[in-house]
């Protein structure tokens, strides 16, 4: 029989911890929209249970660390089966960006983040005077990792929203060279477009050089840029740009300053085929990151880049993963995954210890007992019966230490007493 095990807990499903099941879901919730102290007192405010803040922050990252394995495990399960994938939308929004979360000694690390959302048929918007396009049902995939490792595990994201199979998909990104790499593991036949906001911030760059920042003459000349970007030819910004880098070398700029000028227009050079902003507007496609960009708030930010905060690198990935879940609204969906994957952790370890057991008390029972010898009638020795000669004598008892007659030390005037001769006289 195996001792120590009460396999109770089993039976009743409950997930490793001094927790209820319901008290555990909750703290993590909490501790998924709060920092851990305040999801600590809000957990006695409604309960009545108290815990401390590293409790709070224990319990939510493991379940954050259980559901990172899950779609881990998940994305693993999808390149060994390759199940067919959902169906997706008509049209959809595929936009990557990262965000930087402090780290413990005063470093930075960057999360990745995938924002996956239906595209909108054009509105008028009055204010603006122009139609813009809207994104809904968006949904988030974030990771700290390297761009390779990010694409790799965004899978279990990009397969749920149907990126596959959707009619048509926008990549809407910063140009980044890793990107490029994402749009074709993911749909190599996205429609690939450079976000507008950054393609002026490059032409802004240009021109701060030659006019100043902050200048009537650059205001009036990056305004309409601008303009002819956003509903023009991109050869015709690329034209200027070549033509305020001429001025610049007549009116003798430094080679720094000329060199600025050159890298932003090779940039976007380079890029040229997706800054075709007119057609992508008639087509009904957006051309900006917006939804990334509010996502990096929403997600990562808002969570673990408040004031004061510092993260060791481990505990980032579980933090953003159940970001991710709440912000995708599927909590219920995936408390059940994260509770079935500790509970097949927690049994885990029971078993390992159960074998573990098992064997001790096995290779115990291989050892060959020792014979006793009981006494037998012949052996027995009444009480008052002597020794025989052919048995130890009996060791005598310890008696105090005395030292012999003629020892040095009884000769030591220490400890004696002192008797003056005129005292001996009268004695």
């Amino acid at each position: 029989m195996v001792r120590g095990f009460f396999p109770l807990d089993e039976e009743l499903g409950l997930v490793p911890g001094r927790f209820t099941p319901r008290l555990q879901e909750s703290l993590t919730r909490l501790g998924t929209w709060m920092p851990f102290r305040h999801a600590a007192d809000e957990l006695a405010f409604f309960t009545g249970v108290v815990v401390s803040e590293a409790t709070a922050r224990r319990v939510t990252e493991r379940a954050g660390r259980a559901y990172v394995d899950v779609q881990t495990a998940q994305v693993a399960d999808l390149e060994r089966t390759l199940p067919p994938p959902p169906p997706g939308p008509e049209r959809l929004l595929l936009s990557v960006d990262g965000a930087f979360v402090p780290l413990v000694g005063g470093e930075w690390t960057e999360v990745k983040t995938l924002a996956l959302g239906v595209i909108e048929k054009p509105v008028w918007d009055a204010k603006r005077g122009e139609r813009v396009v809207q994104t809904r049902d968006l949904s988030y995939f974030s990771r700290r990792s390297e761009a390779a490792d990010f694409t790799h595990l965004a899978l279990v994201e990009t397969h749920r929203r149907g990126v596959e199979t959707a009619g048509r998909v926008a990549a809407v990104t910063d140009g980044a060279d890793w990107l490029q790499g994402f749009i074709d593991y993911h749909r190599g036949d996205a429609t690939r477009i450079l976000d507008f906001p950054h393609a002026t911030e490059h032409v802004a760059v240009a021109g701060r050089v030659l006019h100043g920042d902050a200048t009537p003459a650059f205001a009036a000349w990056f305004e309409a840029l601008c303009h002819r970007l956003k509903h023009a030819d991109p050869d015709q910004i690329l034209d200027e740009l070549r033509h305020v880098i001429k001025l610049a070398e007549v009116e003798a700029l430094s080679p720094e300053a000329v060199a600025t000028m050159q890298a932003q227009l090779d940039y976007l050079e380079k890029r040229r085929p997706m800054m075709t902003y007119a057609a992508f507007q008639q087509q009904g496609l957006p051309i900006g990151d917006g939804c990334v960009e509010s996502a990096n708030k929403l997600v990562v930010e808002s969570r673990l880049k408040q004031a004061g905060m510092r993260w060791a690198p481990v505990q980032v990935n579980p933090m953003v993963a159940l970001r991710n879940v709440a912000c995708n609204d599927r909590w219920a969906e995936a408390w059940t995954q994260i509770s079935d994957h500790q509970r097949r952790q927690a049994q885990s370890r029971t078993r390992a210890r159960r074998a573990q057991t098992v064997f001790h008390e096995a290779d115990s029972s291989l050892v060959t007992p020792q014979p006793v010898s009981l006494p037998t009638p012949e052996r027995e020795i009444a009480v008052s019966e002597p020794l025989r000669s052919d048995e130890p004598p009996a060791p005598k008892a310890k008696t105090p230490y005395r030292p012999a007659p003629d020892h040095p030390w009884r000769r030591s005037p220490i400890g004696r007493a002192r008797v003056l001769p005129t005292m001996r006289a009268k004695i």
